[in-house]
């Protein structure tokens, strides 16, 4: 997908980062932007679609860490993954 038809999918849809314990949804894109992670942009974004967060995959947040909200667990598709909330940010669901 291009940047362009990402940001204009990131107008409509929200960062999972942002999202409450309970939250069920669709991923629209991976939007990772440099500073989000200790990792350069294309590192984060090639390794959150290694474990499975593409474009269509049905994300749950499960649960969320209890000092900061940090780190959250996250079901996607039928694998359970924990990531830090910074990094949840570049995955943009509906």
């Amino acid at each position: 997908m291009s940047r362009d038809s990402q940001t204009a999918k990131a107008k409509t849809s929200s960062p999972l980062g942002r999202a409450q314990p309970g939250f069920r949804g669709r991923i629209d894109a991976i939007l990772a932007a440099e500073g989000t992670s200790v990792l350069s942009a294309d590192e984060l974004e090639r390794r959150l679609i290694e474990l499975g967060f593409v474009e269509g995959a049905i994300v749950e947040l499960l649960h969320e860490g209890f000092f900061g909200r940090d780190p959250i667990a996250v079901r996607v598709d039928n694998a359970t993954v924990a990531l830090r909330r910074r990094e949840a940010m570049a995955i943009l669901v509906t």
